[in-house]
C-alpha cells in the first residue's frame, strides 16, 4: 500500500473518530470546523506516537484535509449539531421524567388534591396556579373546555400562590372550600378568577358565601394548620420539581411551566393515550 493511500485511509479514520466524539461532547453547544481541526490534530499525535508511518505527516495538510472534507459537505456541522441537540433533549426528557416519577405520590396522591373532570379518567392533567396570574386566568376557559369535550379527562388543581400575599389569603380560603362538600369548588375557581383586581381574603370569602360556605367558619380557620399545611406540601413539591412560576402543568412524563395553547394541551393528551408519552415517536 502506497504512503498516500495509507495516509487517506488514516484520515478518514481519525475524522470520523473526531466527529463522534464532538457529539459525544455534553459540554460543547456547537460543533466548528477548529473544533475538529483540533481534535483530528491531537488523535493524530496520539497515533503518530505509536506509528512511525504517520509521524512524517504534515499537520498543514492535514487541516487542508480536514477543511476540504468539510467544505465539500458543509451540511455535515448541521447534521451533528442536530444530532447533539436530540441527544440532550432524550437526556432531558429522560431526567425529567425520573424526577415526576420520584415524585409520584406528591403529585397524584395527595389527600388536599382538587380533582375535577373524570377520577377514573385514562389520562390526568395536573394544574397549580396561583389566583393573581393573569395567564392562569386566561387557562380556565381552555381547562372548562378540556372537560366538556373530553370525558375521559382527569383534572387536577394544585394551589401555589406566589405572587402576593393576597394570593396565599385566596389560596387558604380555596383549600378550605375544596374540603366543604357544600361548595362546588370548581364554580367557586370560576368566579374567583372572573373578579377585578388583585384577589385576596374579601374576595375569596365573599364568593365562598354566594356558594353556601359560612363566612365567619372560613375566616377562623383560614389560617389554621390544614389550609398551611396544604400550601406548605405545594411548596415544597414546586421546590422539588424546580418549579417557580404558574401556571404549571404536568402531563405523564413531561413538567410543562407556563400559559400554553389550548391545541398543544389536546395533542399531549391524545399521545398519552397513542403512546404513553405526551411525545410519540416519529412513524418511519
Amino acid at each position: 500500500m502506497s504512503r498516500l493511500s495509507f495516509t487517506l485511509i488514516l484520515l478518514v479514520g481519525l475524522l470520523t473518530g473526531a466527529l463522534g466524539a464532538l457529539l459525544l461532547r455534553p459540554e460543547a453547544p456547537t460543533v466548528d470546523q477548529t473544533q475538529v481541526r483540533a481534535l483530528v490534530s491531537e488523535m493524530l499525535q496520539k497515533q503518530a506516537d505509536a506509528t512511525k508511518p504517520v509521524a512524517a505527516l504534515d499537520p498543514a495538510q492535514v487541516n487542508k484535509l480536514v477543511e476540504d472534507y468539510l467544505l465539500g459537505d458543509p451540511t455535515i456541522l448541521t447534521r451533528m449539531n442536530q444530532r447533539l441537540a436530540d441527544q440532550k433533549l432524550v437526556a432531558q426528557r429522560k431526567a425529567q421524567k425520573d424526577q415526576l416519577d420520584a415524585h409520584r405520590a406528591e403529585i397524584y396522591d395527595d389527600a388536599g388534591n382538587v380533582i375535577l373532570g373524570n377520577p377514573n379518567g385514562d389520562v390526568t392533567l395536573v394544574e397549580m396556579f396561583d389566583y393573581n396570574c393573569s395567564y392562569c386566568r386566561g387557562a380556565v376557559p381552555d381547562m372548562a373546555a378540556l372537560m366538556a369535550e373530553d370525558p375521559n379527562l382527569k383534572v387536577i388543581l394544585k394551589e401555589f400562590p406566589i405572587l402576593t400575599s393576597g394570593s396565599v389569603d385566596a389560596a387558604r380560603v380555596a383549600v378550605l372550600v375544596g374540603e366543604n362538600k357544600k361548595i362546588d369548588y370548581w364554580d367557586f375557581h370560576q368566579q374567583l378568577f372572573a373578579q377585578r383586581g388583585e384577589v385576596g381574603a374579601d374576595q375569596a370569602l365573599q364568593v365562598a358565601e354566594k356558594l353556601g360556605g359560612n363566612r365567619v367558619e372560613l375566616m377562623l380557620d383560614m389560617n389554621g394548620k390544614a389550609a398551611t399545611d396544604a400550601l406548605q406540601k405545594s411548596y415544597a413539591l414546586a421546590k422539588s420539581l424546580n418549579i417557580g412560576g404558574t401556571p404549571t402543568y404536568i402531563i405523564g412524563d413531561e413538567l410543562i411551566p407556563g400559559a400554553v395553547p389550548i391545541d398543544q394541551l389536546r395533542e399531549k393528551i391524545a399521545n398519552m393515550r397513542a403512546c404513553g408519552s405526551t411525545v410519540c415517536p416519529a412513524a418511519s
